[in-house]
């Protein structure tokens, strides 16, 4: 068994695909047969309201972050990730969907504005969750899985619509290599 400790945060809105992206992060876990606890709070997620996931990878007894423990923040929506970023170490880093009134941020940080371009039918708006896991793929250097695993869990989890999320996976890769990080 790999001896990697890993903690993240995944924050966004119900219907956003939170839980989703814990989902693909369990398998690819799994799949390298690497202890993962996560959390699933789902708190307004039916009505759109915050969904923040608690994500350790390595050998932890209890799924719950604690602040100031975090080595990552992911994002979905600016305000969410202003409200998590309690959670993260001093030399964490934060990737999220970026938007004007989003403030300089104390961690490294990837923005893109996944929203605009969502809108401007670049890719599907139910895509934002692996769009977002695609630009961390690309800006995160001690991600805990490649883009293969990642690939190889979008496949298990759901194939009838694997072929899409990879699609948007690898456009976002590509995207962020235009943008000023």
């Amino acid at each position: 068994m790999e001896n990697i400790k890993y903690q993240s945060v995944i924050a966004g809105f119900g219907g956003q695909g939170v839980v989703f992206l814990v989902k693909v992060l369990a398998i690819c876990a799994g799949n390298r047969n690497i202890p993962f606890l996560g959390t699933e709070n789902h708190g307004m997620s039916q009505r759109g309201g915050a969904v923040s996931c608690h994500i350790k990878i390595g050998d932890f007894t209890n799924p719950v972050i604690d602040k100031n423990q975090a080595d990552l923040l992911i994002g979905l929506e600016y305000r969410e990730t202003i409200r998590n970023l309690d959670f993260l170490k001093k030399e964490a880093q934060v990737v999220t969907n970026d938007d004007p009134k989003m403030p300089e941020l104390p961690f490294a940080t990837a923005k893109i504005d996944a929203f605009t371009k969502a809108k401007n039918k670049e890719f599907p708006i139910q895509g934002l969750n692996v769009y977002m896991l695609g630009i961390t793929l690309a800006t995160v250097k001690n991600f805990p899985f490649s883009l293969e695993e990642v690939k190889e869990a979008i496949t298990q989890m759901n194939a009838k619509v694997a072929e899409q999320n990879i699609a948007i996976l690898d456009q976002a890769i590509n995207d962020i290599k235009g943008e000023s990080v």
